[in-house]
């Protein structure tokens, strides 16, 4: 009997720590077709928008601080699963990056999450 309780608290011990070898973690297995992001975008409810180009560049601005698009800030950017990454180009040769978490992306809708735990919507204009 006492070599039976033995085997079975090994058994128990053994479970328990596969299980925590086993336990839920996030997907990260998200993909998303970049090929949408190509495009104008305005964030719903302002005056900012930002370019998306199919050669990785792009360029933001916000008419709400009366920048014009021509006076946009450019960036390039990657989509890699759900995180989308712009590396601003500033105009004494820094770069600046900041990453995104893409929560969704349509040919219409994109939506991304910033460091800060803000949420942004843009919808797409051309």
């Amino acid at each position: 009997m006492k070599n039976f309780k033995s085997i079975l608290i090994a058994i128990f011990a053994f479970s328990a720590i596969i299980l925590s070898f086993t336990s839920c973690s996030p997907d990260t297995d998200i993909e998303f077709d970049e090929t949408l992001l190509y495009g104008k975008w305005q964030e719903n409810d302002t005056q900012n928008f930002e370019v998306y180009k199919e050669d990785g560049t792009g360029y933001t601005w916000d008419e709400a601080d009366d920048v014009t698009e021509a006076e946009a800030q450019h960036f390039t950017w990657t989509l890699e699963g759900e995180n989308l990454t712009h590396i601003h180009i500033m105009e004494m040769g820094a770069n600046i990056p900041k990453v995104y978490t893409v929560t969704k992306l349509s040919a219409t809708e994109l939506a991304y999450e910033d460091d800060y735990g803000k949420i942004h919507t843009f919808s797409k204009i051309q």
